[in-house]
Protein backbone atom coordinates (compact mmCIF):
# COMPACT_ATOMS: atom_id res chain seq x y z
CA UNK A 1 0.00 0.00 0.00
CA UNK A 2 3.42 2.70 0.48
CA UNK A 3 4.83 2.14 -2.69
CA UNK A 4 1.25 2.64 -4.58
CA UNK A 5 1.37 5.85 -2.53
CA UNK A 6 4.72 6.70 -3.25
CA UNK A 7 4.32 6.06 -6.95
CA UNK A 8 0.89 8.01 -6.64
CA UNK A 9 2.94 11.04 -5.18
CA UNK A 10 5.50 10.74 -8.00
CA UNK A 11 2.83 11.03 -10.42
CA UNK A 12 1.36 13.71 -8.63
CA UNK A 13 4.76 15.93 -9.05
CA UNK A 14 5.25 14.95 -12.37
CA UNK A 15 2.33 16.60 -13.14
CA UNK A 16 3.62 19.84 -11.71
CA UNK A 17 6.69 19.58 -14.18
CA UNK A 18 3.72 18.49 -17.41
CA UNK A 19 1.71 21.49 -16.33
CA UNK A 20 4.97 24.06 -17.22
CA UNK A 21 4.89 22.40 -20.83
CA UNK A 22 1.44 22.28 -21.26
CA UNK A 23 1.57 26.04 -20.58
CA UNK A 24 4.20 26.32 -23.44
CA UNK A 25 2.40 24.79 -25.77
CA UNK A 26 -0.52 26.77 -25.25
CA UNK A 27 -1.81 29.70 -27.62
CA UNK A 28 0.52 32.93 -26.00
CA UNK A 29 -1.41 36.11 -24.49
CA UNK A 30 -0.18 39.39 -24.84
CA UNK A 31 1.46 39.20 -22.05
CA UNK A 32 3.29 36.22 -22.53
CA UNK A 33 3.73 36.98 -26.48
CA UNK A 34 7.19 39.28 -25.38
CA UNK A 35 10.60 38.90 -26.12
CA UNK A 36 12.45 35.88 -24.65
CA UNK A 37 14.60 36.18 -21.73
CA UNK A 38 18.52 36.24 -23.30
CA UNK A 39 19.66 33.82 -20.81
CA UNK A 40 17.94 30.87 -20.07
CA UNK A 41 17.59 29.86 -16.21
CA UNK A 42 16.85 26.83 -15.17
CA UNK A 43 16.89 24.96 -11.89
CA UNK A 44 15.45 21.82 -10.48
CA UNK A 45 14.13 19.64 -7.46
CA UNK A 46 14.60 15.67 -6.36
CA UNK A 47 11.37 14.30 -5.71
CA UNK A 48 12.79 11.44 -3.69
CA UNK A 49 14.12 14.25 -1.23
CA UNK A 50 10.72 16.24 -1.50
CA UNK A 51 8.70 12.87 -0.59
CA UNK A 52 10.83 11.97 1.99
CA UNK A 53 11.58 15.62 3.72
CA UNK A 54 8.59 17.33 3.07
CA UNK A 55 6.34 17.74 6.51
CA UNK A 56 3.14 17.63 4.39
CA UNK A 57 4.26 14.54 2.29
CA UNK A 58 4.91 12.37 5.25
CA UNK A 59 1.63 12.98 7.66
CA UNK A 60 -0.32 12.27 4.55
CA UNK A 61 2.05 9.61 3.89
CA UNK A 62 0.72 8.12 7.75
CA UNK A 63 -2.75 8.90 6.93
CA UNK A 64 -3.21 6.98 4.07
CA UNK A 65 -0.55 3.79 5.39
CA UNK A 66 -3.20 3.76 8.40
CA UNK A 67 -6.55 4.05 6.17
CA UNK A 68 -5.23 1.16 4.21
CA UNK A 69 -4.20 -0.72 6.67
CA UNK A 70 -7.71 -0.71 8.63
CA UNK A 71 -9.36 -1.66 5.22
CA UNK A 72 -7.00 -4.49 4.55
CA UNK A 73 -7.81 -5.48 8.07
CA UNK A 74 -11.29 -5.02 7.70
CA UNK A 75 -11.77 -7.05 4.81
CA UNK A 76 -9.57 -9.94 5.50
CA UNK A 77 -11.56 -10.49 9.28
CA UNK A 78 -14.77 -10.25 7.02
CA UNK A 79 -13.12 -12.79 4.19
CA UNK A 80 -11.94 -15.03 7.79
CA UNK A 81 -15.80 -15.04 8.66
CA UNK A 82 -16.83 -16.05 5.53
CA UNK A 83 -14.44 -18.80 5.25
CA UNK A 84 -15.25 -20.24 8.52
CA UNK A 85 -19.32 -20.09 7.52
CA UNK A 86 -18.27 -21.87 4.51
CA UNK A 87 -16.10 -24.74 5.95
CA UNK A 88 -18.86 -25.07 8.64
CA UNK A 89 -21.64 -25.47 6.07
CA UNK A 90 -19.74 -28.12 4.03
CA UNK A 91 -18.99 -30.34 7.61
CA UNK A 92 -22.61 -29.97 8.74
CA UNK A 93 -23.87 -30.92 4.87
CA UNK A 94 -21.35 -34.01 4.60
CA UNK A 95 -23.04 -35.03 8.39
CA UNK A 96 -26.44 -34.72 6.88
CA UNK A 97 -27.23 -32.15 9.22
CA UNK A 98 -29.90 -29.96 6.87
CA UNK A 99 -32.80 -30.89 5.33
CA UNK A 100 -32.71 -29.85 1.39
CA UNK A 101 -34.06 -26.57 1.95
CA UNK A 102 -31.96 -25.59 4.78
CA UNK A 103 -28.78 -26.31 2.77
CA UNK A 104 -30.02 -24.48 0.22
CA UNK A 105 -31.26 -20.81 2.22
CA UNK A 106 -27.68 -21.23 4.11
CA UNK A 107 -25.72 -21.66 0.61
CA UNK A 108 -27.56 -18.75 -1.05
CA UNK A 109 -27.00 -16.67 2.53
CA UNK A 110 -23.34 -17.48 1.78
CA UNK A 111 -23.65 -15.99 -1.79
CA UNK A 112 -24.78 -13.09 -0.44
CA UNK A 113 -22.15 -12.19 2.04
CA UNK A 114 -19.35 -13.39 -0.79
CA UNK A 115 -21.43 -10.73 -2.84
CA UNK A 116 -21.66 -8.27 -0.20
CA UNK A 117 -17.60 -8.79 0.62
CA UNK A 118 -16.80 -8.27 -3.06
CA UNK A 119 -19.41 -4.93 -3.14
CA UNK A 120 -17.42 -3.70 0.23
CA UNK A 121 -13.98 -4.41 -1.21
CA UNK A 122 -14.70 -2.31 -4.36
CA UNK A 123 -16.08 0.31 -2.24
CA UNK A 124 -13.55 0.52 -0.09
CA UNK A 125 -10.65 0.77 -3.04
CA UNK A 126 -12.65 3.67 -4.27
CA UNK A 127 -12.74 5.97 -1.21
CA UNK A 128 -9.20 5.06 -0.72
CA UNK A 129 -8.37 6.09 -3.84
CA UNK A 130 -10.31 8.80 -3.42
CA UNK A 131 -8.14 10.08 -0.32
CA UNK A 132 -5.01 9.22 -2.45
CA UNK A 133 -6.17 11.67 -5.15
CA UNK A 134 -7.28 14.25 -2.74
CA UNK A 135 -3.70 14.03 -2.20
CA UNK A 136 -1.98 14.16 -4.95
CA UNK A 137 -3.90 17.19 -5.70
CA UNK A 138 -2.86 19.02 -2.52
CA UNK A 139 0.48 18.15 -3.29
CA UNK A 140 0.71 19.94 -6.68
CA UNK A 141 -1.01 22.59 -5.53
CA UNK A 142 1.04 22.76 -2.23
CA UNK A 143 4.56 22.55 -4.57
CA UNK A 144 3.00 25.03 -7.53
CA UNK A 145 1.55 27.66 -5.23
CA UNK A 146 4.97 27.93 -3.11
CA UNK A 147 6.93 27.80 -6.54
CA UNK A 148 5.18 30.87 -8.19
CA UNK A 149 5.94 32.69 -5.09
CA UNK A 150 9.56 31.99 -5.04
CA UNK A 151 10.11 32.55 -8.39
CA UNK A 152 8.90 35.79 -8.21
CA UNK A 153 12.76 36.88 -6.99
CA UNK A 154 14.36 34.05 -8.44
CA UNK A 155 13.53 34.86 -11.93
CA UNK A 156 13.93 30.67 -13.37
CA UNK A 157 12.48 30.02 -17.07
CA UNK A 158 12.13 26.58 -15.85
CA UNK A 159 11.86 24.29 -12.92
CA UNK A 160 12.32 20.91 -13.44
CA UNK A 161 11.31 17.40 -11.14
CA UNK A 162 13.51 15.14 -11.04
CA UNK A 163 12.76 11.36 -10.25
CA UNK A 164 15.21 8.81 -10.64
CA UNK A 165 16.91 9.03 -14.56
CA UNK A 166 14.15 11.11 -16.32
CA UNK A 167 17.25 14.02 -16.25
CA UNK A 168 20.12 11.62 -17.88
CA UNK A 169 22.35 14.54 -16.34
CA UNK A 170 21.92 17.79 -13.77
CA UNK A 171 24.59 20.11 -12.57
CA UNK A 172 23.84 20.28 -8.69
CA UNK A 173 24.51 23.73 -9.12
CA UNK A 174 21.08 23.68 -10.87
CA UNK A 175 19.76 22.10 -7.68
CA UNK A 176 17.05 24.06 -5.70
CA UNK A 177 15.54 20.83 -3.91
CA UNK A 178 16.83 22.15 -0.38
CA UNK A 179 15.50 25.34 -0.57
CA UNK A 180 12.27 24.49 -2.24
CA UNK A 181 11.70 22.03 1.00
CA UNK A 182 12.87 24.40 3.16
CA UNK A 183 10.29 26.73 1.94
CA UNK A 184 7.33 24.05 2.06
CA UNK A 185 8.02 23.05 4.96
CA UNK A 186 8.13 26.70 6.63
CA UNK A 187 4.78 27.41 4.86
CA UNK A 188 3.18 24.09 5.87
CA UNK A 189 0.12 24.02 8.83
CA UNK A 190 0.25 20.22 10.23
CA UNK A 191 -2.88 18.78 9.43
CA UNK A 192 -3.73 18.55 14.03
CA UNK A 193 -3.76 22.09 14.28
CA UNK A 194 -4.92 23.34 11.25
CA UNK A 195 -7.85 21.43 11.96
CA UNK A 196 -7.63 22.33 16.10
CA UNK A 197 -7.61 26.50 15.28
CA UNK A 198 -10.37 26.01 12.31
CA UNK A 199 -12.27 24.30 15.37
CA UNK A 200 -11.67 27.14 17.57
CA UNK A 201 -12.30 29.25 15.24
CA UNK A 202 -15.92 28.29 15.18
CA UNK A 203 -16.92 28.41 18.73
Amino acid sequence: MNKNINTLALAALAVVAMGSCNKQNQAPTAAENQTAPKELKIAYVEVDSIMSQYKFCKDYSLILQKKGQNIQNTLAKKQQDLQAAGDNFQQKLRQNAYTQDQAQAIQAGLQRQAQDLQALNQRLSSEFQAETDKYNVALRDSIQNFLRVYNKDKKFSLILSKAGDNLLYADKAFDITNEVIAGLNKAYKPMANAASKEEARKK
